[in-house]
C-alpha cells in the first residue's frame, strides 16, 4: 500500500507550489514578528543561517527521493536506513506537526474573517474552511494540485509585490516617503540589539517557519515522472525560499524600526501601513488570509499522504489506508478530523490545552531534519552536507535546551518522541526490523 496505488495526477508546476503552500503560512506572515522582536535587524542573520540549514536538508532529501520516490518520503528513507522505528518516529512526528499546524492556521484565518464579519461566530468560519479544504483534498489529486497552484501563486505574487514596494520606498520613489536608508538597521540599539542570543532565538523561529517544504518530496510520488519532478521541485523551492523569506525580512527591518508598534504582531501589515496607502491594512490582512488558507489546504494534503504511508508500513490502522479514485480518502478524513478537534480545543481552552499541543510539536521539524540528514549519511555515505546539517541542528537543539522560552517545546516534543520509540519497541516482533529492506512494493 504505497504511492503506486494513489493517483498520478500532479504535474511539475504543481509541486513547488504545494510545498510553498505548506511553508508560507502563519510561520512567515505572523510568526516572523516574534523573531524580529527577539533579534531586531539581526533577524537577517537568523534567516540566512536557517535558510542555509534548510537548503542542506532539502538537497539531501531531494537526492534520496529522486533515488527512491515514494509517498512516505523521508519517513521511508529513515526506515530504509535505520529500521521500522525510525520510519514510525519520522512519520508520526511529521503528521502531528502538520495537523496541529492546520488547526493554528484555521484559528488564524477565522480570526481575520471574524474581524470583518463580527456577527458570525469564529467556529462557523473554522467549520467552513475545514469543510472546503477537506472537500478539495477528496476531489482528486489533480484538482487539489490545480487549486493549490493558484492559491500559492497568489501568495507569491503578494510577496513579490511587497518586495517591489520595498524597493520603491528604499529608492525614495514613493511621494512623501523619503528613503530610510540604513537608519533602521543601525538605530534603536544597533544591528544586534539583543546580541547573539537574540539572533539564536530568531533562528529558532525561522527554522519553524521553513517547516513544510518537505511536502514537495511527498507529493512527487503522485507525479507521472517522480524522479524528474522531485529534482525540479526541490530546485524551485530553494530559490523561491531565498526570495520570499530573506527578501521579505530585509524589506521589513529596513523600512520600519524593528521595535515599532505592530511589528511583533504583524510585520508585513506594519510595513504596508507605514506607506499610508488607503486600505493597506485590509489588503495585507487579505493576503495573510490567503496564505493561511493555502497552508491549510497543503497541510491537509501532506498529513493525509504521510498517514497513508504509515498505514502501508504497518504503523497505522489499516482502515485508514482505503483509497477511492486514487485518493486516500480515509487518511484525508482522519487528518482533517484531528485538525478540527485541535481547533475545538483551541476555542475551548486557548490558554491551556492548545498551547500544550503547539509545544508538543514545537521541535518536531528539527527531529525530522535530523533523521533526514542521518538517513542520507547512512544510505549515501559520508558527506560534508550531512555533517554540517547535523551540527547545525544539534546547535539549535542545544540552544533550545538552554533557553527557558524554548526548553518546554523541546522537552515536550522529546517526551512524545520517547512515547513513539517505546511503541515501536513494543511492536518490533513480527515486523521487518532490518534496515535497507522493503516489505512492500513502491
Amino acid at each position: 500500500m504505497t504511492g503506486r496505488v494513489l493517483g498520478a495526477g500532479l504535474r511539475q508546476r504543481h509541486l513547488a507550489m504545494i510545498a510553498l503552500g505548506g511553508a508560507i503560512g502563519a510561520g512567515l506572515f505572523v510568526g516572523s514578528g516574534f523573531g524580529i522582536a527577539a533579534a531586531g535587524p539581526g533577524i537577517l542573520v537568523s534567516y540566512v543561517c536557517a535558510g542555509a540549514l534548510t537548503v542542506l536538508v532539502m538537497r539531501m532529501l531531494g537526492e534520496m527521493s529522486a533515488a527512491h520516490p515514494v509517498t512516505g518520503s523521508f519517513a521511508e528513507h529513515a526506515r530504509r536506513a535505520f529500521g521500522p522505528w525510525a520510519g514510525l518516529l519520522a512519520g508520526w512526528m511529521y503528521w502531528a506537526l502538520l495537523v496541529v499546524s492546520v488547526a493554528a492556521e484555521a484559528v488564524g484565518a477565522a480570526h481575520i474573517v471574524g474581524g470583518w464579519v463580527p456577527a458570525v461566530p469564529g467556529w462557523v468560519w473554522v467549520a467552513v474552511f475545514m469543510s472546503v479544504f477537506t472537500a478539495s483534498n477528496l476531489a482528486g489529486v489533480r484538482n487539489f494540485g490545480e487549486l493549490e497552484f493558484w492559491f500559492a501563486g497568489l501568495k507569491i505574487a503578494a510577496i513579490v509585490g511587497f518586495l517591489v514596494l520595498g524597493a520603491v520606498v528604499l529608492a525614495g520613489l514613493l511621494p512623501g516617503h523619503p528613503s530610510p536608508g540604513t537608519a533602521h538597521l543601525t538605530g534603536e540599539g544597533g544591528f544586534l540589539p539583543h546580541g547573539w542570543h537574540g539572533v539564536a532565538v530568531g533562528m529558532v523561529a525561522a527554522v519553524f517557519a521553513f517547516g513544510g517544504l518537505e511536502t514537495v518530496t511527498i507529493a512527487a510520488a503522485e507525479c507521472d515522472d517522480p524522479v524528474r519532478a522531485v529534482r525540479a521541485g526541490v530546485r524551485a523551492v530553494m530559490w523561491r525560499v531565498a526570495v520570499c523569506y530573506l527578501g521579505s525580512m530585509a524589506v521589513i527591518v529596513t523600512l520600519v524600526p524593528w521595535n515599532a508598534p505592530g511589528v511583533a504582531d504583524g510585520p508585513y501589515a506594519a510595513v504596508v501601513a507605514s506607506t499610508g496607502a488607503p486600505g493597506a491594512a485590509d489588503l495585507m490582512e487579505a493576503v495573510v488570509l490567503v496564505a493561511l488558507l493555502s497552508a491549510m489546504n497543503a497541510n491537509i494534503y501532506g498529513s493525509s499522504r504521510m498517514l497513508y504511508a504509515l498505514v502501508g508500513r504497518g504503523d497505522a490502522p489499516r482502515a485508514l489506508g482505503r483509497v477511492r479514485t486514487g485518493v486516500p480518502y480515509a487518511a484525508v478524513l482522519a487528518s482533517a478530523a484531528f485538525g478540527f478537534v485541535s481547533v475545538v480545543l483551541s476555542l475551548l481552552w486557548p490558554r491551556t490545552v492548545f498551547p500544550f499541543l503547539l509545544n508538543s510539536i514545537g521541535a518536531a521539524i528539527l527531529l525530522v531534519w535530523a533523521l533526514i540528514a542521518a538517513s542520507h549519511l547512512r544510505l549515501h555515505g559520508p558527506s560534508v552536507r550531512a555533517v554540517l546539517a547535523l551540527a547545525g541542528i544539534g546547535g539549535v537543539l542545544l540552544f533550545m535546551l538552554g533557553d527557558p522560552t524554548s526548553r518546554t517545546q523541546l522537552l515536550t516534543t522529546g517526551g512524545w518522541a520517547a512515547v513513539l520509540l517505546v511503541w515501536a519497541w513494543l511492536r518490533r516482533d513480527g515486523r521487518c526490523t532490518e534496515p535497507g529492506t522493503d516489505p512492500l512494493p513502491s
